[in-house]
């Protein structure tokens, strides 16, 4: 995840809108894809093992058709699938969690980022971060390229109606679908629409610098799906959203990746290794949000805590929280 600050900064991911302050930036470069060349990959889960990213090399063009992106992307499903991932279990049996897994599962999600710029390029580095939600209603609305099918738009919409339902209900913080004015936009997109969609996002959000821009268009075939949140203000509330999902994936992988760009754009910035069950965790184990990650939700939103307070700060909050919902199971 990244996050750009205010007015004086002139880094990579800041932008300003006319008459309007600066605002913040977080990208999340979702679970939902082969890990990236540039990091590690986590420690794969004791029943299974982690596929490597599908030799893509014929494909890995700026000019790769949809149908090649398409097989790609099948191919990695149908590897994790062999292996025991994408599971589909919110409450498995053989990952019992305790309340202190939870609370520093929290704070290595809630209270870190993912991503960070390093002069015009984006690396994978975990960083202390201050926690971060939205304060006004999320009004989601699902878009899709002229390349999705009409019966994959009609399922693809219940599915998110339903998950934004769920994720107000999970918060108690107003979420909702529309077909009208919205904060927080779902683009579903091939690979030749997204990559012209700068125009889109340049009126979805104005004044979006190109260095940002550029993590969408130029998205890599190591990335299943991302979202962008952003702060109008500078500061840790946010504005503003874009999730990318591309339309080539299979059914399986295009829910995880909707169950997980959502999730985490109301304000679980960061992966970890330590977060099983969960959507939270590199290793694409879990392909739905799981009762871990329902509990990581309801803290985000609990009034106990802010915007902007930090690890230190939060941790006596955080445990006294992660007490009353598991009830005291240490």
């Amino acid at each position: 995840m990244l996050w750009a600050r205010d007015p004086k900064f002139s880094g990579p991911g800041h932008w300003m809108r006319a008459q309007m302050p600066a605002v913040a930036l977080l990208a999340t470069l979702g679970a939902c894809a082969p890990f990236m060349e540039s990091q590690s990959p986590p420690a794969p889960p004791a029943q299974s093992v982690r596929p490597p990213a599908a030799p893509a090399t014929e494909i890995e063009t700026p000019s790769a058709p949809s149908s090649a992106v398409a097989a790609h992307f099948l191919r990695i499903e149908e590897q994790r699938l062999a292996d025991g991932l994408l599971r589909t279990d919110p409450r498995p049996k053989d990952l019992p969690f305790a309340a202190r897994d939870l609370e520093e599962v929290f704070v290595q999600v809630a209270l870190h980022d993912e991503y960070t710029f390093s002069g015009n390029r984006l690396i994978e580095r975990a960083t202390p971060a201050p926690l971060r939600r939205w304060q006004k209603p999320v009004r989601m609305r699902l878009e899709f390229g002229d390349s999705v099918p009409a019966s994959v738009q009609h399922s693809d919409t219940r599915l998110v109606s339903r998950f934004a339902a769920r994720l107000g209900n999970l918060t108690g913080h107003p979420v909702s679908m529309t077909s009208g004015s919205a904060n927080f936009h779902v683009l579903v997109l091939d690979e030749a629409e997204r990559r012209a969609i700068g125009p889109r996002l340049r009126n979805l959000i104005p004044g979006i610098d190109q260095v940002t821009e550029n993590i969408v268009t130029g998205m890599p075939l190591s990335v299943s799906c991302l979202v962008l949140a952003f702060s109008r203000s500078g500061t840790d509330v946010y504005t503003d959203a874009v999730a990318i999902i591309r339309a080539e994936l299979p059914d399986l992988s295009r829910m995880a990746c909707y169950h997980e760009e959502l999730a985490q754009g109301m304000g679980l910035p960061n992966d970890s290794p330590r977060a099983r069950p969960s959507l939270f965790n590199d290793a694409a184990e879990f392909a739905v949000l799981t009762a871990m990650d329902e509990y990581l939700l309801r803290i985000v939103y609990d009034p106990r805590l802010r915007p902007g307070i930090r690890e230190r700060e939060a941790r006596p909050i955080i445990r006294s929280i992660v007490g009353e919902l598991m009830g005291g199971e240490s």
